[in-house]
C-alpha cells in the first residue's frame, strides 16, 4: 500500500468576522491569520490541513465548511459542545484607518492541546510535511497548552517535519507581558526552520533597531531560514549564503490590508515546497500579498484567485 503524501498542517484560531464595506454595512465572514495562510496554501495546490477548535454551533459550522470547500482538511478541527468561536470585529475608515475588536477570551481554540484527544493532534503533526503557526497561535494557549504544543512540533520536527513561524505580535493578546511573550517565543525560534517575521512587530516586541538586527537575532536562535517583511518596501532574505533584498515588485493602491501578511506567508511556503529557491519564493510572496491587498476582506474571491 502506497503512504499517503505528507501534507502542511497550520494550527491556530478561525475566528467569526465582522467587517466593515464600502457602503458601511458589515458583512458576515470567517478567517484568522493562520487559517488564512491554511486556505492559500491549499488554493496553491498543497494537501493542508487545519488544527483548530470549534464548538458545535452554526458558525463553527460555517467555518468547517469555508475549509471544506477551499480543500483544507478538516479532520484536525476539534468541536466542543456548548462553546463558540472567537469573533472579531473590523472596522476602518479614511481617518483612523483599519481597527480590530476583538472578543476572544473564552475561544474554544485556546483549548486544543488540553482537550482529552490532544493526543490525536500531537500524532498528526508527528507525520506532517511542514507545520505553521504563528505568534497569535501561541497567544492562545496556557502554560500546560505551549508546554504539549512545543514538545509536539519539536518531536515532528525530529520525524522530518519543516517548522514554520510568523511572530505576528499583538501586544493586546499576551496581555503587553513582553518578558513573557519573549520567553515563550525564544522556545518557538529553537524549533524553527523558517521565520516569517514582520520588522514593525520585531521592532516592538525586541527593540530590532533594523531588518537586519531581525536577522541576526533569528540566527541566534539558529532559526536557518529568514523573511523579514518589510510593509510596502521590500521583504529582508538570509537562507543558507543567501542574504539579500527582494524589492516589491510593483506599486499596489491599496484596498485592504487585511492578512496581507498571510498572504504573502502563503505564497513563500507554497513556493519553497514546490521546489523554488527562497529568492524566488520571496517573489511569489509578494506577488500573492499584492493581489490580497487589491481586495477587501481576508480571502480573495476564488474567481480572481492568483497564486504563483
Amino acid at each position: 500500500m502506497t503512504a499517503a503524501p505528507k501534507r502542511t498542517i497550520a494550527i491556530g484560531e478561525a475566528t467569526i468576522e465582522l467587517a466593515r464595506g464600502a457602503d458601511g454595512r458589515f458583512a458576515l465572514q470567517s478567517g484568522g491569520d493562520t487559517f488564512n495562510t491554511a486556505i492559500y496554501l491549499a488554493r496553491a495546490g498543497l494537501n493542508t490541513a487545519f488544527a483548530t477548535a470549534l464548538g458545535d454551533d452554526p458558525y463553527s459550522d460555517a467555518i468547517a465548511a469555508l475549509a471544506k470547500a477551499e480543500g483544507v482538511a478538516t479532520d484536525l478541527m476539534m468541536r466542543i459542545p456548548g462553546r463558540l468561536p472567537a469573533l472579531t470585529l473590523i472596522d476602518s475608515d479614511a481617518a483612523q484607518g483599519r481597527r480590530l475588536h476583538q472578543w476572544r477570551e473564552a475561544t474554544p481554540a485556546r483549548d486544543l492541546f488540553e482537550l482529552p484527544g490532544w493526543g490525536g493532534i500531537a500524532e498528526a503533526l508527528a507525520t506532517a510535511r511542514l507545520i505553521y503557526f504563528s505568534g497569535m497561535t501561541l497567544s492562545l494557549y496556557s502554560n500546560v497548552g505551549l508546554g504539549r504544543f512545543l514538545a509536539a512540533i519539536e518531536l515532528a520536527r525530529k520525524a522530518g517535519a519543516t517548522i514554520a513561524f510568523d511572530g505576528n505580535f499583538r501586544p493586546r493578546d499576551w496581555k503587553a507581558d513582553l518578558p513573557r511573550t519573549r520567553t515563550v517565543f525564544a522556545e518557538a525560534l529553537k524549533r524553527t526552520d523558517i521565520a516569517l517575521p514582520a520588522y514593525d512587530d520585531e521592532a516592538v516586541l525586541w527593540g530590532d533597531p533594523s531588518p537586519d538586527a531581525t536577522i541576526a537575532r533569528l540566527q541566534a536562535f539558529g532559526v536557518g531560514e529568514i523573511v523579514v517583511k518589510n510593509g510596502p518596501n521590500s521583504a529582508s532574505l538570509a537562507a543558507g549564503a543567501t542574504r539579500e533584498e527582494i524589492p516589491v515588485p510593483e506599486v499596489v493602491t491599496p484596498v485592504d490590508s487585511t492578512a496581507v501578511g498571510d498572504g504573502f506567508n502563503a505564497g513563500y511556503l507554497a513556493a519553497r515546497i514546490s521546489g523554488s529557491k527562497p529568492a524566488d519564493a520571496a517573489q511569489a510572496a509578494h506577488r500573492l500579498a499584492a493581489h490580497v491587498l487589491r481586495h477587501r476582506g481576508a480571502i480573495v474571491p476564488r474567481t480572481g484567485a492568483v497564486m504563483h
